[in-house]
């Protein structure tokens, strides 16, 4: 099935336009092959994942997971990022990772970010998120003031999160004063990620930094029983072009 989409792919001038999965997968506990048919059907280049398995044979489950959808491991993944993964096709390069284990109050659960600085072609490196963040919303709150500090070293990002908040919250507004939120500033496909049935809800989305372009951004129309067998999370699409890499002259060398 092809998605009504933007193709990913290089640019004339080296920007590259690239596909960004966000899913929750709910730990693989629901139809597994439904789920790889959904992250199949998304033809995406990166994958943020929230909810990879973390306690029984976490990074087995990770690699069966990338195996299956033709991906491969970036980052995260089993204790270390507390849930979030990185997954990517074979053409991304990634330069450094840097997953980050959170703070929690007590009787809270654990959270983290999977982080990875990566490469596509031509275009600029830039820092890819995964985050799964609070119910607590105070706890969430300081969790949205941490992401851009996942930026690491990078002029551009990108994060893929279950967010557990509203757009009109507080958490979500703070970061979307600083970073483009996917779907309302290029609206495409469904809004609402959680499955009918459930009360209509925009929990999940995919932000970019300002020097990155949203070419679409929504919850793509897949089969319907796959989406309500793979997890309790509808996945969410983004098509970004990412700019080209600054060359010597452009940064003011010789």
């Amino acid at each position: 099935m092809t998605l009504d989409l933007p193709p990913s792919g290089p640019e004339p001038d080296g920007a590259e336009r690239v596909r960004v999965l966000s899913y929750n997968i709910r730990s693989q506990r629901d139809d597994r092959r439904a789920l790889v048919r959904v992250v199949r059907a998304c033809e995406a280049d990166l994958i943020c994942i929230q909810e990879s398995p973390r306690y029984w044979r976490p990074q087995a489950q990770a690699q069966w997971l990338a195996r299956e959808t033709g991906t491969v491991v970036l980052s995260g993944g089993g204790r270390a990022a507390a849930g979030p993964l990185l997954l990517g096709s074979p053409r991304v390069t990634v330069l450094r990772r840097a997953d980050l284990l959170l703070p929690k109050a007590r009787g809270l659960h654990a959270r983290g970010f999977a982080t990875a600085v990566v490469r596509i072609g031509r275009a600029a490196p830039f820092a890819l998120t995964s985050c799964h963040l609070s119910l607590d919303p105070a706890e969430r709150l300081s969790q949205f003031q941490l992401l851009p500090g996942q930026l690491s070293g990078a002029e551009h990002a990108v994060i893929g999160g279950d967010f557990n908040e509203h757009p009109e919250d507080p958490g979500w507004q703070w970061l979307a004063a600083r970073y483009q939120d996917g779907h309302a500033t290029a609206p495409w496909g469904g809004e609402y990620t959680s499955r009918p049935g459930d009360p209509y809800q925009r929990l999940d989305s995919v932000f970019a930094t300002p020097g990155i372009r949203i070419l679409a951004c929504g919850v793509p129309a897949l089969p319907h029983t796959d989406l309500m067998a793979a997890t309790d999370h509808l996945p969410v699409v983004a098509v970004l072009q990412i700019p080209a890499a600054k060359t010597d002259r452009q940064l003011g060398g010789g």
